[in-house]
């Protein structure tokens, strides 16, 4: 009987040594606040029912970055950046003669968990939603196609061929957007290499009307690179 207390009172000793260390790293932790400014390349496509054969296209991204350090291991991510997405089309198996591709500009602002694990060098997850505002379209058609288009839409204003070079409807886009990378910190601020990718569930295009024309789903994805530098305000 005299051992079995003995052994309690030593566990509950060092349960309460462990709980006021734990307590004292948690009292030691002081939040932290990084503004940050970023750019990398970005290949999109859009995801269209019925479908178009693609090539991914390139084009260009980067912004400024908001990190909020709340507690260990976790924090809130918030951007504005300016985006280049779209879609570039694929003739080599129709008509090789044909070039068309699409540049739509974006201002995008997404608000994600961010998840990190390690000290100087640290594994970095970024995940949540994301808004965006169309704020330019740049079309790129050639004339062999452009005369085709006009040759066929002459014959029938409602023939599916010219949907997608339409204007597009919905200049606002919303999604999901995930990110794995890492943070290297350093004595003049931290720099995070990160790889993205966007799940648009917004369509380009409308979708509401019946007509065969139209097309059921026009959603944006792309894979984006990222290298952020980010300086401590407090």
């Amino acid at each position: 009987m005299r051992y079995n207390i003995k052994w309690l009172i030593l566990t509950l000793c060092m349960l309460s040594t462990a709980l006021v260390i734990e307590a004292q790293q948690i009292e030691k932790f002081k939040p932290q606040f990084m503004i940050g400014v970023g750019a990398g390349p970005l290949f999109s496509s859009v995801d269209f029912a019925p479908k178009i054969l693609q090539t991914l296209n390139q084009g260009l991204s980067g912004g400024v970055s908001l990190k909020y350090i709340s507690e260990k291991h976790l924090g809130l991510l918030t951007e504005l950046n300016f985006t280049q997405r779209g879609w570039k089309e694929d003739f080599t198996e129709t008509n090789p003669e044909h070039s068309y591709s699409r540049t739509l500009s974006y201002l995008e602002m997404p608000l994600m968990t961010h998840i990190y694990f390690g000290n100087k060098v640290r594994f970095i997850l970024n995940i949540g939603p994301q808004i965006s505002f169309m704020i330019s379209d740049d079309a790129t058609m050639n004339d062999a196609l452009a005369d085709y288009v006009e040759d066929i839409l002459t014959r029938d204003p409602n023939y599916p061929i010219g949907v997608q070079y339409k204007t597009i409807d919905n200049r606002f886009d919303y999604g999901l957007v995930g990110g794995l990378g890492m943070e290297f910190n350093t004595a003049i601020g931290s720099f995070d290499l990160e790889g993205r990718y966007y799940f648009g569930l917004g369509d380009s295009f409308d979708n509401s009307r019946s007509s065969v024309s139209n097309f059921s789903r026009s959603s944006n994805r792309y894979f984006a690179g990222k290298l952020t530098y980010y300086f401590k305000v407090l």
